[in-house]
């Protein structure tokens, strides 16, 4: 399948980077050209759903539609103004006025350019009046800019990036010449677009397995057990077909589904496995626990679900757990609040010293996470008890091997509020 890319900007700029791209044999290039660049919009909004990337002519519309919501920086690039662009359309213009011009307004570019140029070329001679800046700018202002110079006298030629800008110049008879990206600039984000959407596309197939595992309250199996797992079956198939996967048994309480990462994205935007878990508990009276394990192989994925199960059954009552590639672990709250972990953070010869303790890097790194997210470094063992849904003990021991490793220390006292000694205060050295 080919990578879809779309052009978008002025007819000319949307002409000239089709002709530069007849190169790119592997990418269907879709032009889409406008006569202002607020038609951005509604041109990203009918036709955002068929492209892969979006090329733009240039800084004004690629930020527009940036400042609008309707595209994300990872969905788009456009081609930078280099030096080489500058002085092209510089030596354009002195030939075309057929005389030596000293001063110039330009508009868009940065002084970081002009500054680079100076100094490699001696462009001190000539007097630049620069309007650089960051974003979309209304072409009214740069025209405003431009023309302001041209009726005082200050510049004999206007330089601008906007087409627009351009034509309204023209018009109102200033001399004005456009700058436009080089071919080696253009080239360079097709290059971009063209890995960023394979990166994409190829992260979208990754395979993913969902893992669905009933949280039993009874001591054995029932047949009211049996009918309300009948009818979890029902609903877990059903959400198998919205996500084109593959549905798996795997025993009276527990549940797997084989898909894509791309077809599971789908389903957890919208908070939709958390809507899934509660319809759950509402139609058959059952609570779940879910893992979800992110893989390159099916091997690599399987491994990854049956962490996230393992992380999951650390809770009580009903979690979410995934688990990317990256063995980054991912808890899901009803909170609306997430914990987020990495277990690959330890070296080899922390690995060593987690070996001889009590106590996984996975425990550590999500103690950190907690803290982080809680906002805390100082600790009782009530408070990570609390955070770990266990025992005060629990959290004890816990502290009790972090401080071994040296990742806490004891900094004082409180009293519980309770007879008995006072728990300790525990500083987390690692947050």
């Amino acid at each position: 399948m080919k990578i879809k890319v779309g052009i978008i900007g002025p007819q000319d700029s949307v002409k000239y980077i089709l002709q530069v791209a007849e190169s790119y044999k592997d990418i269907d290039f879709i032009p889409f050209s406008y006569e202002a660049t607020e038609d951005t919009l509604t041109i990203l909004k009918e036709n955002d759903h068929m492209i892969d990337q979006w090329l733009f002519s240039g800084q004004a519309p690629y930020h527009f539609a940036l400042a609008n919501g309707v595209i994300t920086e990872s969905r788009g690039s456009y081609p930078s103004l280099q030096g080489s662009s500058f002085f092209g359309t510089l030596l354009g213009a002195v030939l075309n006025e057929g005389k030596i011009i000293r001063n110039f307004s330009i508009d868009t570019i940065s002084d970081s350019v002009f500054q680079t140029a100076d100094e490699d070329h001696f462009l001190h001679t000539l007097q630049f009046y620069s309007f650089p800046y960051r974003g979309y700018m209304p072409s009214d202002e740069l025209v405003a800019f431009h023309q302001t110079l041209y009726d005082e006298g200050k510049i004999d030629a206007a330089l601008t990036c906007i087409r627009s800008v351009y034509l309204r110049l023209k018009n109102l008879g200033i001399p004005c010449y456009r700058v436009k990206p080089t071919q080696s600039a253009i080239k360079i984000q097709l290059d971009l677009l063209k890995e960023r959407s394979l990166s994409g596309k190829y992260r979208m197939s990754q395979l993913a397995i969902f893992g669905a595992e009933v949280i039993q309250e009874e001591k054995y199996p029932s047949y009211k057990l049996k009918h309300q797992i009948l009818d979890l079956s029902r609903l877990l198939l059903d959400f198998t077909e919205e996500t084109k996967g593959s549905f798996v048994q795997m025993g009276d309480g527990l549940f797997v589904i084989y898909t894509t990462k791309g077809e599971l994205d789908l389903s957890i935007d919208g908070k939709r496995i958390e809507n899934l878990m509660k319809t759950i508990h509402i139609q058959t009276g059952l609570k779940i626990r879910v893992g979800l394990g992110y893989g390159m192989t099916v091997f690599e994925a399987d491994q990854h679900l049956r962490y996230a199960l393992q992380h999951a059954r650390e809770h009580k009552s009903e979690t979410f757990v995934m688990v990317n590639e990256e063995k980054e672990v991912t808890e899901f709250y009803h909170q609306e609040s997430t914990i987020q972990f990495h277990t690959r953070k330890w070296g080899k010869e922390w690995e060593k010293k987690f070996k001889e303790a009590s106590i996984s890097p996975g425990m550590v790194s999500k103690i950190e996470s907690l803290a982080n997210h809680y906002r805390k470094t100082h600790i009782t063992t009530n408070d990570l008890s609390i955070w770990l849904n266990s025992s005060e003990r629990n959290g004890r021991r816990i502290l009790g091997e972090l401080e071994k490793l040296g990742l806490a220390i004891a900094t004082g006292e409180e009293q519980s509020g309770h007879r008995g000694r006072p728990r300790k205060i525990y500083k987390l050295l690692f947050v």
